[in-house]
C-alpha cells in the first residue's frame, strides 16, 4: 500500500510538496484541480502538474472533484447536458494521456453539506482541536436549495428553472447516475483512467429535499453492479463508509476483494451513526484503524490511502500538524503490518 496526501492546487508548492515527502508520502491527489477554463481541463495543465509533483519525488494518483460548472446540467438533469458529458469525456481523455490513473467524483446534489461545527475555532475536539461534526436533527427539516444561493461554487440561478429546486427523490437522481455512468464509463475505459464515486457525506437518506444515493453498502453495490466495468470504482471514504453504521470491515473486504477501491479516504470517526458524528483523530474514533488496515492488506489492496478531515492542532500550522500526525499513524500501520 501506498502512502499520499491531498491537496488543493493552491497548495501545490515547494514547501507542501517537501513536506509530504519527509513525512514518507510517495503518492498525491489533487482536490479540484484547475479552475473551469471552457469545460474541459487540457492535458498540457494535467502533464504540467504531473511534472511538477515528479520533481520531488511524488506521484500523481488521481484528481479529486469535478468542476461543478463542468457537469451542473447532468446532475440537474438540464438543456445542454450532452454538450457538458462529450466535455467531461474529453477531460478524462487527457488524463489518461496524461498518466493520471483515477478520477475521484461525488455525484451529489446537496454535497458534503450539514456540518454544524467545523473549521479552527470550534474547540470541540480532543483539547480543544478543530473537528466537524454532525447532527441530523439540527439539519432534518432545512429548505430546498433555492434560485441565488451558491451551491459548490456557481449560483443555482444562473443555470436552474423558475422557482426553488424542490425535491428530487433518489430514483430520479439514480437515473441521472444512469445516464452519467453509461456515457462516461466507455471513455474511461478507453482511456486507462478509473472513475472513482465518493459516498454521500453524511450519509443520511434525504438532505434538503434532495435524494441522497451512496449512503449504505447496498447503495455501493448498486453503482457498481449499474455499469460493471473495471473503470467504475469506488473512492473509498472509510470514515463515510463508517458512518453508514454497517460493518467497516466486512465493507473493505466485500469490495476490496473485488478490486473496486481505487483510492482510500483513511479516517476515522466517533458516534451515533450515521444521526450524529464526530470526525476525530485518527487513533480515538469507532474504527480500529489498525484492524482496518489489515483487512485492506488481506485482500491485496496496493493502492493509495490518504488522511482526511483531518482535526486542527492548536499551533502556528494547524493543518500541518493535523496531517504530520495522521500520516506518522498511517506510516506505522503500514510498517506494522509489512505493507509499507
Amino acid at each position: 500500500m501506498k502512502l499520499g496526501l491531498g491537496l488543493y492546487t493552491s497548495m501545490f508548492t515547494d514547501d507542501n510538496l517537501r513536506f509530504a515527502r519527509q513525512l514518507g508520502v510517495t503518492h498525491l491527489v489533487a482536490h479540484l484541480p484547475f479552475p473551469p477554463g471552457d469545460g474541459v481541463w487540457e492535458f498540457l495543465d494535467m502533464l504540467r502538474l504531473k511534472k511538477y509533483a515528479n520533481s520531488f519525488g511524488l506521484e500523481l494518483e488521481a484528481f479529486e472533484n469535478f468542476h461543478p460548472a463542468h457537469w451542473h446540467k447532468i446532475l440537474l438533469d438540464l438543456p445542454g447536458k450532452e454538450v457538458q458529458m462529450e466535455n467531461l469525456k474529453t477531460t478524462i481523455r487527457n488524463m489518461g494521456r496524461a498518466g493520471i490513473p483515477v478520477m475521484g467524483y461525488y455525484f451529489s446534489l446537496a454535497g458534503v453539506w450539514g456540518h454544524w461545527r467545523a473549521g479552527n475555532n470550534n474547540t470541540g475536539g480532543r483539547g480543544g482541536a478543530g473537528i466537524k461534526s454532525f447532527d441530523y436533527d439540527l439539519v432534518r427539516d432545512a429548505p430546498f436549495i433555492r434560485l441565488g444561493e451558491v451551491w459548490g461554487g456557481w449560483k443555482v440561478d444562473e443555470h436552474a428553472t423558475p422557482g426553488t429546486l424542490g425535491e428530487v427523490s433518489q430514483e430520479v437522481l439514480w437515473e441521472r447516475f444512469r445516464y452519467f455512468l453509461e456515457n462516461l464509463v466507455p471513455a474511461a475505459e478507453e482511456s486507462g483512467v478509473r472513475l472513482a464515486a465518493h459516498p454521500d457525506d453524511p450519509p443520511v437518506p434525504v438532505l434538503r429535499g434532495v435524494g441522497r444515493l451512496l449512503t449504505s453498502h447496498e447503495g455501493y453495490k448498486r453503482l457498481i453492479e449499474m455499469k460493471p466495468s473495471p473503470s467504475n470504482a469506488l473512492e473509498f471514504c472509510q470514515g463515510t463508509v463508517a458512518e453508514m453504521g454497517q460493518d467497516i470491515y466486512e465493507a473493505i473486504r466485500y469490495f476490496g476483494s473485488r478490486g473496486k477501491i481505487a483510492y482510500v479516504h483513511f479516517r476515522n470517526v466517533r458516534g451515533d451513526f450515521p444521526n450524529r458524528f464526530d470526525e476525530v483523530f485518527i487513533d480515538e474514533g469507532d474504527v480500529d484503524m489498525v484492524r482496518a488496515m489489515r483487512a485492506y492488506q488481506e485482500v491485496g489492496y496496493d493502492g493509495v490511502l490518504i488522511p482526511d478531515h483531518t482535526p486542527h492542532v492548536t499551533c502556528p500550522a494547524s493543518w500541518h500538524a493535523g496531517m504530520a500526525y495522521a500520516l506518522g499513524y498511517m506510516r506505522a500501520c503500514l510498517q506494522h503490518l509489512g505493507a509499507a
